[in-house]
């Protein structure tokens, strides 16, 4: 993209209302649908990485005869260094501007990625897996802080959830190819193959992505960003803020003093819970307890990815066209959430058939319940104090992503080898969980005040 600097809108651009006037909406430029395209592709790319080890798994299992509790070890390794980097990955991010912080950490995790695939033992595995999740942690909140920078607000749903379908676009289509790469040559080229699609992908983020004032986006694309609530200017308050500070502790405090944070936090462990069994044990699930071969799993495994692109494809257009309608923003975010939610409950069912295809429409209904809940993100722009996006976003990642640790294992530690029935019934009881606080925990969503201190004194 060229550099253009573009200024505010004039007076004669702005209606008595205070929003852009309909002559500048038409004269408007779409740049911002460019950036969505590019956080989607982006996305498909941090999730082909995460759950290309639950494709290879079986392989891995049977080629270095690793116990369940071996595997659930590995297939957790990832979210250890995930969520503990959650929280300096937001402070980095309010200090780093997405067009170098991004492309860093994408190229650096998938050449992780790319080794994992050159070596052949189980503690090497583990390490690389380890530095793959690192890399990878500051990736959601940086889509965030993109998304709550190029997006006004009635339109910030639907983004989120068209870039979190890439997630299951990318698993749903490309998890059949991943299976036949490794039937066809062995499972170490499903990950030198994603690797090398990363370090590519990285590059393209550099050369092309921009800041809104910086980018192909007209005075007028602009205007109606920053009058519909998208912070377009975020980058300069927060690195004036951040200008000649380290790590201030208060800023974390401050994060973790609020009812409302800590609703969405826990909220988002128990939605997490549900889609890390897909990123990980379900692959396994379906060879090792129904039976099924490498290429029929990655068929079957497809489908509840497709149902769950439909969800979270349905959550955003709906969440914006309740907000649209007039319905407060609160329950209008809070809406798919809930409902999505009480449809991931459907995954119990599992337990009682032993017929396959009830199995994956039970499971596919849940992984659909999954998606439509997947906006929870928009909660997080809605909610964190502006000067605090990144460390709000990695704490919100951080709480929610411990579930990458705890799924793998605990399923890893309730299941035997004949029954995956306790796996279930753990995943229906945490989702339980998260309905309970969204309904009494998040309350009214409006933006939480920065520091008292902060706001006072200017700093």
């Amino acid at each position: 993209m060229t550099s253009r600097t573009t200024s505010g809108t004039t007076p004669a651009a702005t209606s008595s209302a205070g929003g852009p006037s309909a002559a500048v909406r038409r004269h408007a430029t779409r740049a911002r649908f460019a950036i969505a395209v590019m956080l989607f592709v982006t996305v498909v790319i941090n999730y082909l990485d995460r759950a290309n080890l639950s494709v290879a798994m079986p392989a891995i299992a049977a080629d270095l005869e690793l116990t369940p509790q071996m595997q659930g070890l590995l297939l957790s390794a990832f979210g250890w260094t995930y969520a503990a980097m959650q929280i300096p990955g937001g402070w980095l991010i309010d200090r780093v501007p997405p067009r170098v912080l991004y492309p860093v950490c994408l190229v650096l995790w998938s050449l992780a990625t790319a080794f994992m695939g050159l070596v052949g033992g189980f503690v090497a595995l583990v390490c690389l897996r380890l530095l793959v999740g690192m890399l990878e942690a500051p990736a959601y909140p940086i889509n965030n802080r993109v998304a709550t920078t190029w997006f006004p607000d009635k339109e910030r749903a639907t983004v989120i959830g068209f870039y979190t379908s890439g997630q299951f676009i990318g698993l749903a289509l490309l998890t059949p190819v991943l299976t036949w790469l490794q039937t066809a040559f062995s499972w170490h080229w499903v990950f030198i193959a994603t690797g090398a699609v990363g370090v590519v992908w990285g590059v393209v983020w550099y050369v092309v992505y921009r800041e809104p004032r910086q980018s192909r986006a007209n005075a007028a694309e602009i205007a109606h960003i920053a009058d519909g609530g998208g912070l377009v200017d975020v980058e300069a308050e927060t690195r004036a803020a951040a200008r000649g500070k380290t790590f201030d502790a208060r800023d974390f405090a401050h994060v973790l003093r609020s009812r409302k944070l800590w609703g969405i936090y826990i909220g988002q462990f128990c939605l997490t819970s549900t889609m890390w069994f897909f990123l990980t044990w379900f692959p396994t699930y379906l060879v090792d307890y129904r039976g099924m071969d490498y290429i029929q799993s990655g068929f079957l495994v497809s489908l509840p990815y497709v149902a769950a692109l439909v969800g979270v494809l349905l959550s955003g257009v709906v969440s914006d066209a309740l907000l649209r309608s007039g319905r407060s923003v609160g329950f209008a975010r809070k809406a798919p959430i809930i409902t999505g939610l009480l449809l991931s409950t459907v995954i119990i069912g599992a337990n009682f058939t032993d017929s396959t295809a009830l199995v994956i429409v039970f499971l596919s209904v849940a992984f659909f319940g999954n998606g439509f809940a997947s906006i929870t993100w928009s909660l997080v722009s809605a909610l964190a104090p502006q000067r605090l996006l990144g460390t709000t976003g990695g704490t919100f990642n951080f709480i929610g992503n411990l579930s990458s640790i705890a799924t793998p294992i605990v399923i890893g530690f309730l299941v035997s080898e004949t029954s995956f029935a306790p796996g279930f019934a753990y995943i229906t009881g945490v989702t339980l969980v998260g309905i309970l606080v969204y309904v009494f925990m998040v309350g009214r969503i409006e933006r939480i005040p920065d520091r008292p201190d902060v706001a006072v004194g200017g700093e």
